[in-house]
């Protein structure tokens, strides 16, 4: 089973609203059904902070400001072929929430058309990945400087 490492980062605004992508519907030419934290895989010898910046750069063409690492996640994903895969996604700390807030012109970036929207959304009544985002209240997490959280997620997963 091959593993990999994903880098997310977390833009939150101060009404506790986060920062998420609709990803590209391939199938459809649509967006997906659900919104996601913006980030992605590292590449190999690549350190989480230069891949979390560069993964960042190439969908939103904002540099981020990395901040801390506020939670971990791991589990299997079942991709569409059936194939799985085991993943660690580092959700860090977006601290230049301003320069999200401002449109942001997707067909200006090398990835940008991997994702079909951008929005600061209300992870309590949005369908958003991972789960455990819409329970815990991410803006005290950053303000009240909680330790990591570790989601350990084994079982599968098909999103």
């Amino acid at each position: 089973m091959e593993r990999r490492i994903n880098v997310r980062g977390i833009v939150a605004d101060n009404n506790g609203h986060i920062f998420a992508v609709k990803h590209r519907d391939r199938d459809t030419d649509g967006e997906s059904d659900f919104w996601a934290i913006p980030g992605g895989g590292l590449d190999v010898g690549e350190s989480l902070d230069e891949g979390l910046v560069r993964e960042f750069e190439e969908e939103l063409g904002i540099t981020p400001v990395v901040g801390r690492l506020l939670f971990m996640q791991q589990f299997i994903f079942t991709h569409r072929n059936g194939n799985q895969s085991e993943k660690m996604e580092l959700f860090f700390h977006i601290e230049n929430t301003a320069d999200f807030q401002h449109d942001i012109d997707l067909s200006t970036t090398s990835h940008g058309h991997e994702l079909a929207r951008v929005a600061f959304i209300d992870p309590a009544v949005s369908d958003l990945l991972p789960d455990f985002l819409q329970k815990v209240d991410v803006r005290n997490h950053i303000d009240t400087n909680q330790p990591v959280l570790f989601v350990n997620n084994l079982k599968e997963a098909s999103r």
